[in-house]
C-alpha cells in the first residue's frame, strides 16, 4: 500500500492505496468525504463502513470525522473508498497478536444468528451457543449490546473466520477464584454456603466457588439416616472448616459444629435431684444408658436398677423401654449424667403417699384406714 498519497493528483491514485479522508456528508447509503490537500473527492457505501451489518451509516461515523480509507475503485473524478478494509487489517493484526499470546479480547454483541451470536471486533467473530456461558442458555435475547471478554479459539483470515468463546474466559476465572479459595481457607474457619448435592455419604456445600464436603456423621449431634433428613438442595447453611487438602483440592466441613450441642448448658436442663422419663438405649454388664433427649444419654450403674438384688441390667431391663430416672449427677465438663431407676421409683412412691397438709393432727389410722383394712 502506498502512504501519505493525500497530494497526489487524482490521475495518479489507485487500488490499494490507503488516503485520510473527512466525512462531509451522510446519505442513506452512502457517504462522501474530501480528501484534504489532494483534487479528490470520495464516496464510502454503506456496504463498506463495517464488517457487519449497519442499517444506517450514520451508526458508524458522523460529520467531521477523519478516516483512514482504502481506495477499492477509482472513477474520472470520484474515488471509491473503504473504511471496512482498513479496519480490518488492523483488527486482524491485532487479533492474531492476541490469538499467540492466549489473551482475552472485549467485544459487543451485536446479533442473535442461528447457532450462536455475533460480537464486533473491527471484524465479525462468531460465538457458538455452546461457548457463551459454562451453562446452558436458553434465551440469548440479553446479550445483544453486552460487552464481554472472549478468548479466540479459531482464527483464518483468509477464510474470513473467526470463532469465539466467553465460556472459556468464565471457566479461567472460575479456576482462578477456586485457587485463590483454597490458598486463604484454613481449618476452623467458619464460612457460609449453599447445598449443591446430597449424596448417601454427605452433602456437597458451595463455600465460594469451591465444594466442600460435609460427611453424614457431620451434618447433626442425632443420628442421621440420610442427609436429606437435615438439609435439602439451595439450602444456606453455615459451616466449620475441618480441613484443606490444596493439592487434591478437598475440603472437609461440619455443620454439626456450628449448631449447639445438645449437652450445651445441659446443667440448666436437669437438676440434680430431678425425676425425668428416658428411654433404655444400651444395655451393658454394669449397667444401662438412658437418653434423656436426643443425644444425651445418663448412666443407671447395675446398683441403681432395682432394690431387689439382681444379676445383670437384663433381668429387668430391655432396650426401648420407657422408664422414670432420677438424676443423681450432672458433669457438663465431661458430658456425663448419673442416674438412678431405683431412687426414682421410691420418689414417686414417696410422693403418692404423702401426707395432705390439711391431714396434719389426724391419726394415722384414720388416713390409711381403708389401706389398712385391704392389708388385713
Amino acid at each position: 500500500m502506498t502512504e501519505n498519497m493525500n497530494d497526489i493528483p487524482m490521475r495518479e491514485y489507485k487500488v490499494g492505496d490507503t488516503v485520510t479522508g473527512r466525512v462531509t456528508k451522510i446519505e442513506d447509503k452512502q457517504v462522501y468525504v474530501s480528501i484534504p490537500d489532494s483534487k479528490a473527492d470520495g464516496i464510502i457505501p454503506i456496504s463498506e463502513l463495517s464488517p457487519l451489518h449497519i442499517e444506517k451509516p450514520a451508526d458508524v461515523v458522523q460529520e467531521g470525522d477523519e478516516l483512514q480509507l482504502a481506495v477499492i475503485k477509482v472513477e474520472e473524478d470520484l474515488l471509491i473508498l473503504s473504511k471496512r478494509r482498513i479496519d480490518a487489517e488492523k483488527a486482524w493484526a491485532e487479533l492474531r497478536e492476541k490469538f499467540e499470546k492466549g489473551e482475552a479480547v472485549e467485544g459487543e454483541i451485536k446479533d442473535i444468528v442461528k447457532g450462536g451470536l455475533v460480537v464486533d471486533l473491527g471484524v465479525r467473530g462468531f460465538v457458538p451457543a455452546s461457548q457463551v456461558e459454562d451453562h446452558y442458555v436458553e434465551d440469548f435475547s440479553g446479550y445483544v449490546g453486552r460487552t464481554l471478554p472472549f478468548k479466540i479459539i479459531e482464527l483464518d483470515k483468509e477464510k474470513n473466520r473467526l470463532i469465539l468463546s466467553h465460556r472459556e474466559v468464565v471457566l479461567e476465572e472460575k479456576l482462578k477464584q477456586k485457587k485463590e479459595r483454597l490458598e486463604s481457607l484454613k481449618a476452623g474457619d467458619i464460612v457460609t454456603g449453599t447445598v449443591r448435592r446430597i449424596t448417601d455419604f454427605g452433602v456437597f456445600v458451595d463455600i465460594g466457588g469451591i465444594d466442600g464436603l460435609i460427611h453424614i456423621s457431620q451434618l447433626s449431634h442425632q443420628h442421621v439416616e440420610h442427609p436429606s433428613e437435615v438439609v435439602s438442595v439451595n439450602d444456606e447453611i453455615r459451616v466449620k472448616v475441618l480441613s484443606v487438602d490444596p493439592e487434591k483440592e478437598k475440603i472437609s466441613l461440619s455443620l454439626k459444629e456450628t449448631t449447639p450441642g445438645p449437652w450445651e448448658n445441659i446443667s440448666e436442663k436437669f437438676s440434680a435431684g430431678s425425676v425425668v422419663e428416658g428411654t433404655v438405649k444400651r444395655i451393658v454388664s454394669f449397667g444401662a444408658f438412658v437418653e434423656l433427649i436426643p443425644g444425651v444419654e445418663g448412666l443407671v450403674h447395675i446398683s441403681q436398677i432395682s432394690n431387689k438384688h439382681i444379676g445383670t441390667p437384663r433381668e429387668v431391663l430391655s432396650e426401648g423401654d420407657k422408664v422414670k430416672v432420677k438424676i443423681l449427677k450432672v458433669d457438663e465438663e465431661n458430658k456425663r449424667i448419673s442416674l438412678s431407676i431405683r431412687e426414682a421409683e421410691e420418689k414417686v412412691e414417696e410422693t403418692e403417699y404423702e401426707i395432705p397438709q390439711e391431714s396434719k393432727g389426724f391419726q394415722i389410722g384414720e388416713i390409711l384406714g381403708d389401706k389398712l383394712k385391704e392389708i388385713q
